[in-house]
């Protein structure tokens, strides 16, 4: 499978020549590929690929960063590679005034937590959402879009060595309320909402005691949208969440939208250019990154896939 969610893409109509305008030859596009499930750092080899041809429609297209997402870890679903040819009607243009790295983290990140804060709950701004793993790359873009729209988010990190400095880092990207997975449980929590109202969306990337605890702070007939299961736990509902304060329960998959979406492009280039506007505007930047060289690619697997890790492993092809 092709991987195109994820990258920068510079595309040309023409197509693209064998040899440089030095006249050496160029080298062949190389690709991250696999050829069989396993440990991605196992499985994973870099190779040359063999260059497509153009059709009538087609478009060249060199890439020039990638991140490497969870999902791409959990399941090899795609090969990253430095060139490619797709068809026209697949791509969308990349305004030039855009930084590589927010555009190479643009298109499933920031796209999820733009969702997520758009389609489930009418928030308005003074109100409140609360989401767990708020240090991951959708949690820092929830964050900033949220603070763009003058809604206050209450952040749930798991505990660890360097969390004064975390704290600090998702408060300067304008987080309200940065707490630990203990202190949800804690009675204390209700100091928290004398200044603040409470939670009328949750986002979950975690499930397990993590999700149980999150939801019992959510407002009556709010909405718990679970968009991923870090915690490799099942999502626990106390029946009294449903009888008493009757929460709904939902889930998100940004591919899936793109699927649903298909015949609606101007629904995806809204969400971009909204998108582009907060990052030339400084409201949302890339989430922290590692640049990483492709050929050091099992590196940036390993540790992409260790714990505690908040920056995205970021392939410059």
């Amino acid at each position: 499978m092709h991987r195109a969610a994820g990258w920068v893409l510079r595309g040309v109509r023409n197509p693209p020549k064998t040899r440089s305008r030095s006249g050496t030859a160029r080298s062949p596009p190389r690709g991250l590929v696999y050829g069989q499930h396993g440990e991605p750092s196992a499985v994973v080899q870099l190779k040359d690929l063999e260059e497509a041809k153009l059709g009538g429609s087609d478009v060249h297209v060199k890439m020039l960063a990638a991140p490497i997402n969870p999902a791409d870890i959990n399941v090899i679903q795609g090969t990253w590679r430095t060139r490619g040819v797709f068809p026209e009607e697949m791509l969308l243009k990349v305004p030039r005034d855009i930084p590589v790295l927010c555009a190479a983290t643009l298109s499933v990140n920031p796209c999820t937590a733009f969702r997520m804060l758009s389609d489930f709950e009418s928030l308005a701004p003074g109100d409140s959402i609360i989401q767990n793993a708020a240090n991951s790359g959708v949690g820092q873009a929830v964050i900033q879009i949220a603070k763009a729209s003058g809604i206050k988010t209450i952040n749930v990190v798991r505990d660890r060595p360097d969390l004064p400095k975390l704290v600090e880092t998702l408060m300067a990207l304008g987080a309200d309320h940065v707490i630990t997975e203990e202190m949800l449980r804690k009675p204390e929590m209700k100091d928290l909402f004398k200044s603040i109202p409470k939670p009328r969306l949750a986002l979950n990337c975690v499930g397990g005691k993590s999700t149980t605890e999150m939801l019992r702070h959510l407002q009556p007939k709010g909405t718990m949208v679970t968009y991923g299961g870090m915690a490799k736990q099942p999502v626990m509902v106390p029946v009294s969440a449903f009888i008493f304060r009757d929460v709904r329960l939902r889930g998100f998959w940004m591919t899936q939208w793109r699927k649903d979406h298909a015949q609606d492009p101007a629904a995806l280039t809204s969400m971009m250019d909204s998108l582009c506007q907060l990052i030339r505007r400084g409201q949302l930047t890339a989430p922290a990154c590692t640049e990483v060289p492709l050929q050091d690619y099992q590196a940036a697997l390993e540790a992409a896939m260790k714990p505690f890790i908040s920056s995205k492993q970021i392939l410059l092809l």
